[in-house]
């Protein structure tokens, strides 16, 4: 998330430490530890609240794929240009000319 290595957290936990002090360090690791709890149970009651406002419908749904870690330009570009061209004329409007099918834009084709 913040793409912090073990190094640059060691590092931030030092001057943490030299900056707060050593008298108030343990207060602030107490709220720290009280408020990833909060965020924990926050993220479990939502889980929940949307499991059941879902039902059946959010076991159908396949997370990973929505992961944006699986995100993969090449591949979308590939599967878009193999589905069937959905917008193609029917076979009467092309053997009719244009200007007798009702409501028709002009369409071209040969072009590209």
């Amino acid at each position: 998330m913040f793409d912090i290595n073990g190094g640059e957290l060691l590092v931030l936990l030092v001057v943490a430490a030299i900056v707060i002090g050593p008298q108030r360090l343990p207060g602030y690791a107490e709220q720290l530890g009280a408020l990833v709890r909060k965020a924990r149970v926050w993220m479990k009651d939502a889980k929940g609240r949307i499991d059941t406002e879902m039902g059946d419908d959010a076991l159908d749904v396949d997370w990973t794929t929505l992961d944006p870690r699986r995100y993969d330009p090449r591949r979308i570009v590939r599967d878009a240009l193999l589905e069937p061209d959905v917008r193609q004329v029917p076979a009467a409007a092309k053997a009719t000319p244009l200007a007798t099918v009702a409501g028709a834009a002009p369409f071209d084709d040969e072009a590209t």
